[in-house]
């Protein structure tokens, strides 16, 4: 949504972008003991999991000056963590420079030895917050006086890339009388920093289906879609969908009666239909369990008996070994797939969230087998069903009672 949403106070793209290209062939980068990565968004709402990456940053207004809130020491893996926050506000044209400072302390300190070991949120976990900060601190006053700044004119150069389509003012509202054609427009749709536009989020999701699987003619009707509606864009995100950034309000019907005709249509965005779901042992040498079978069954049972309106906002998410390639800390219920003497197994999860309100999920007890983890999904959502308050997600629910009730529910 980066560049479209109405909730950023800038467009963080060429942000993003200048600190790819700073990156990309910087010296350090080429011996640092482990992967980097780096999450930029410009947003209260977080959708790209941001506090989940090794550095985390949120582009922020303090009166009319734009300014970055640095986060550092955050993943998923085998060792989850959340990045706390290291400095509050960084002016935008220091950006760089302070990016360099938490990458210098990271190489100077950060593991060889041990490769289980070897990430930034290890060395900001042992170090301590504090002591990083006040090492990055020290590194930044240092680096300031080197003046490794780019010139204001490199980013003006990138931000001429990410220039606004030409967009023009149209219809705010259409009919919605079609009850399929509403549902889809308020479950896959979000609000566009211009009032005559929508962001259109196709579901690769159909009930039943391998999570983001589309066949080729479904990709040539995306890409027909996104050169007559999407001023030739779209974009896939990392929950396994595609967006068309940049629709027309007035466009909607079309584009949605196409999507209807492909299989494209789900209207389920962020619903328990919604799965991440990693290749798992049908496709990956590092899986214990297999991920996409299980996905379908949970979706397809799901849609079948109507749960899924009433559960709302549910984001699951299986990954089918301890690499968590499927987010599964970060779900509101997440799944592990796990070897238990030549078996798969599979460990139930509860709490998690990669959003701003960002937590990381617990584990409920001992595992189950397929049928038994498809079960035990039905039997927690039940819970939630029967004890949520007005307004509440299950997320909210579960934070609200605890874990204990779903516990009784699953094992007692």
């Amino acid at each position: 949504f980066a560049g479209a949403a109405a909730d950023e106070v800038a467009d963080p793209r060429p942000y993003a972008e200048l600190m790819r290209q700073w990156s990309s062939f910087h010296p350090e980068f080429s011996y640092l003991p482990r992967k980097f990565k780096i999450a930029v968004i410009a947003s209260e709402k977080d959708r790209a999991a941001m506090r989940l990456h090794d550095i985390g940053i949120r582009i922020v207004k303090r009166g009319e000056e734009l300014g970055a809130q640095f986060y550092a020491g955050g993943g998923m893996g085998r060792t989850p963590m959340i990045a706390p926050l290291i400095r509050d506000f960084v002016p935008l044209d220091q950006l760089i420079t302070y990016a360099e400072a938490c990458l210098r302390v990271y190489n100077r300190y950060g593991r060889r030895d041990n490769k289980y070991k070897a990430r930034i949120k290890i060395l900001v976990h042992e170090l301590g917050a504090a002591e990083y900060t006040r090492q990055v601190e020290e590194e930044f006053a240092h680096m300031l006086a080197q003046g490794v700044e780019p010139p204001r004119e490199e980013l003006a150069r990138i931000a001429a890339f990410f220039a606004d389509p030409p967009f023009v003012d149209g219809p705010k509202s259409i009919d919605r009388s079609n009850p399929a054609f509403d549902a889809w427009v308020k479950a896959n749709t979000h609000r566009h920093k211009h009032d005559s536009y929508v962001s259109a989020v196709i579901s690769l999701k159909p009930a039943g289906g391998i999570p983001g699987d589309a066949t080729a003619e479904q990709m040539r009707v995306m890409a027909r879609l996104a050169k007559q509606y999407s001023f030739d864009e779209l974009r896939v995100m990392h929950t396994q969908n595609v967006l068309l950034p940049h629709v027309a309000i007035a466009d909607l019907p079309a584009v949605w009666a196409e999507l209807d005709a492909a299989g494209l249509a789900a209207a389920n965005m962020d619903t328990i239909e919604d799965i991440i779901a990693c290749p798992g042992l049908d496709y990956c040498s590092l899986a214990n369990a297999r991920s996409i079978p299980l996905a379908q069954r949970i979706s397809e049972k799901f849609a079948a008996t109507g749960k899924s309106a009433a559960l709302g906002e549910l984001k699951l998410k299986i990954s089918g070994c301890i690499n968590a390639c499927g987010h599964h800390h970060a779900g509101h219920i997440g799944i592990l797939g796990v070897d238990k003497k030549g078996r798969e197994n599979y460990q139930l999860s509860l709490g998690g969230s990669e959003a701003e309100d960002v937590s990381l999920a617990k584990i409920t007890g001992p595992g189950f087998d397929e049928d038994g983890v498809i079960a035990a999904v039905e039997k927690v959502t039940d819970v939630y069903l029967a004890r949520r308050e007005d307004g509440e997600r299950f997320l909210d629910t579960y934070r609200r009672i605890g874990m204990e009730p779903f516990k009784e529910a699953l094992y007692v």
